[in-house]
C-alpha cells in the first residue's frame, strides 16, 4: 500500500501543480510505474475544471468562462504538455534530418512554429470549451482521463533517444500496467453513450497520426512527443463532443 501511495504522489506531482507531500523517485523506471494512476489524476483534473466551469457559467458569459477554464487547465498541469507541443511544432515541421530535429527539440528557445502551434491550439481548445456550454460533466471529465491513458500507449512505442524523460518513463511501463489503468477510461466508453464512443475513436485516430509523424520525422517518440500526445488527444476528445449528427 505504501508503494501504491508513493506512486500516486509521483503521478500527481509529475502531472499537476496540486499541493501534495513531495514524492521522491529513487530508481530508474519509477515514473513509468506511477502511470497506473495517470487516468485517475486526469479525472481529478477534469473534476476541478468542471466544477469551476459550472460555477463560472452562472455569473459570466460563455466566452469568458471558456478562457478562464482553459487558463485553469494550463495552470493545473504546469504547462507541461504545452511545452512538449511547442517543441514538437518547432522540430517536426523543420526541413532537416531526424538528428537535427531532435537537437531542435532540446533547444530551450521557442521558434515560430512553436509559437504558432501553441496559439492556434489554445484558440481551438477555448472555442471547443465555449461550444460545450452549458456544461455536461462528461466531456471535461473524459478528455483528461483518456488523453493520459493514450499517453501510455504512445510511451510503449520505439524511442527516438535511449536517454531522456521519455525513455525513463517507458522503462517502468509494462503492458499489464497499461491494461489495469485502462479500467477508468473503459468505464466511460461503456456507459457514456455514442458521443463518448465517437470522441474515443477520433482520439485514437489522432494518436495514430501523432505516432506516425514522430516515427517518420524523428525515428520514434520522445518526452516531448508524449506531451504533444496529451494535448492533441484532449483537443480531439472535446471536438468529438461538439460534432453534430
Amino acid at each position: 500500500m505504501s508503494a501504491w501511495f508513493n506512486e500516486l504522489r509521483i503521478a500527481i506531482q509529475f502531472l499537476t501543480v496540486l499541493p501534495i507531500q513531495p514524492a521522491k523517485i529513487t530508481k530508474p523506471g519509477e515514473l513509468g510505474q506511477s502511470a497506473l494512476w495517470f487516468p485517475l489524476v486526469g479525472l481529478v483534473l477534469g473534476g476541478i475544471l468542471y466544477g469551476a466551469g459550472w460555477v463560472l457559467q452562472l455569473i459570466l458569459p460563455p466566452l469568458a468562462v471558456a478562457v478562464i477554464v482553459l487558463a485553469l487547465w494550463v495552470f493545473l498541469t504546469g504547462g507541461l504538455h504545452l511545452d512538449g507541443l511547442a517543441d514538437c511544432c518547432d522540430a517536426l515541421f523543420l526541413a532537416a534530418t531526424p538528428q537535427r530535429r531532435l537537437e531542435v527539440m532540446r533547444d530551450p528557445h521557442l521558434g515560430t512554429f512553436g509559437v504558432a502551434g501553441v496559439v492556434l491550439h489554445l484558440l481551438f481548445k477555448a472555442s471547443l470549451i465555449n461550444s460545450l456550454m452549458p456544461f455536461s460533466p462528461i466531456p471535461l471529465l473524459f478528455s483528461p482521463v483518456l488523453a493520459r491513458w493514450l499517453l501510455l500507449l504512445a510511451a510503449r512505442r520505439p524511442q527516438a533517444r535511449s536517454e531522456g524523460l521519455g525513455a525513463d518513463f517507458a522503462l517502468g511501463l509494462s503492458p499489464r500496467l497499461i491494461w489495469i489503468s485502462a479500467i477508468l477510461p473503459a468505464l466511460f466508453i461503456l456507459f457514456g453513450g455514442l458521443q463518448v464512443l465517437l470522441a474515443s475513436g477520433l482520439a485514437f485516430l489522432a494518436l495514430l497520426g501523432v505516432l506516425w509523424l514522430a516515427r517518420s520525422r524523428l525515428g520514434g517518440v520522445t518526452g516531448d512527443v508524449l506531451g504533444m500526445t496529451v494535448e492533441v488527444t484532449e483537443l480531439v476528445v472535446l471536438l468529438g463532443f461538439v460534432v453534430r449528427f
